[in-house]
């Protein structure tokens, strides 16, 4: 049975970390707090008050009575402690986007290469949606004929409702803004989605709304696949109040899909539009229940937790979020930032 340490049980998403790790707490209990921005365990639950509380990671690697850490901290120190608990042998769920920048979150990389029997997962739970899945495998079938379209939309609460010297818009400590914090979710998405490079990137990042920020509060970019066709990503830090909005549209030549993955009442829907080769036009709607699941991303952050449990008690098995994964969504993420920063389309070979 894994014990857990959480590492900065005082982030903004620990009481939903919390709140999902109660769903397996008899499989992996929580057996210890490490509070690492204010200090502050106000939000903390009674039941986890009596947890041995340390106040740093020597200490609790001193201490030693955990076999794995999640790990929820600001980019900037992320990847060091990360890769420290690592080649201490201890298994590691990372709170995403890791770290800053993929250079500075390489050392993670490294100590898994030198200790292949350690867990690792990070937070990129969208991979773990059952309508991505599905989306994946109809690229995989080749169900869209030539892919020639990602149109990717999200947009979230603005600055104003956390503030703007929120640690999040400290560049810093965060590195970016909105692409470090959330685009990140779909730029990943869409490498697992696709399974194809990414080899071209044209970007505009900045501060387009009233707010005055040190970090961008949005942007866009176009990414060229390496198999002829286009993504494009749009959004930011644009609603006026907590609120999220997200969409997506596939476009291939034999079919398209809309995905709507916050579609009320339900747990998200895919519209699927498909050729009409005679009189009948193919139409079909996918629809996911509503998630009951408590906690931070519902069932597909638990199937998240349970892949890395899974490969804790098969070393060497890797989780669908891998360290390579992780520091190639970095990787688009800082191409997508120099391509804003020097006016031009940057050429790479990211993915696939």
């Amino acid at each position: 049975m894994p014990r857990l340490a959480f590492v900065g049980v005082d982030h903004p998403h620990g009481a939903h970390w919390r709140q999902m790790l109660q769903n397996v707490a008899a499989a992996a209990p929580l057996v210890a707090l490490l509070p690492a921005f204010d200090g502050g365990t106000t939000s903390l639950e009674e039941r986890y008050a009596g947890l041995p509380r340390f106040s740093s990671v020597g200490d609790l690697l001193r201490w030693n009575e955990f076999d794995a850490a999640v790990v929820c901290l600001p980019n900037c120190d992320g990847p060091e402690v990360i890769a420290e608990l690592i080649r201490a042998g201890k298994h590691v769920l990372a709170e995403k986007p890791v770290g800053m920048t993929a250079a500075n979150t390489q050392c993670v990389a490294q100590a898994l290469e030198q200790h292949p029997q350690v867990a690792f997962q990070n937070g990129y739970m969208w991979r773990y949606d059952e309508a991505a899945e599905r989306l994946q495998a109809m690229v995989r079938d080749e169900r869209f004929g030539k892919l020639i379209s990602i149109e990717m939309t999200f947009a979230t609460s603005d600055i104003a409702r956390r503030g703007p010297e929120h640690y999040l818009f400290d560049p810093a400590v965060s590195g970016g803004g909105f692409f470090s914090w959330l685009a990140c979710h779909q730029l990943d998405l869409l490498l697992y989605i696709t399974g194809q490079a990414v080899v071209g990137v044209t970007a505009r990042t900045g501060v387009f709304s009233e707010q005055a920020s040190a970090v961008e509060d949005g942007g866009v970019a176009i990414l060229d696949l390496e198999g002829g066709g286009l993504a494009t990503f749009i959004g930011g830090y644009w609603i006026p109040r907590w609120a999220g909005e997200s969409h997506w549209r596939i476009r291939g030549s034999q079919r398209w899909v809309e995905w709507d993955p916050t579609r009320a009442g339900t747990g998200g829907v895919l519209d699927i539009h498909g050729p009409k080769p005679q009189w009948h036009a193919m139409e079909d709607s996918f629809t996911l229940p509503v998630d009951t699941v408590p906690g931070y991303g519902g069932r597909r952050c638990l199937a998240l937790v349970q892949d890395w449990l899974d490969a804790m008690q098969n070393p060497g098995q890797r989780c669908r979020n891998t360290a390579q994964s992780t520091l190639q969504t970095l990787q688009l993420i800082d191409t997508i930032y120099q391509s804003s920063r020097e006016g031009r389309r940057i050429e790479c070979r990211i993915g696939g």
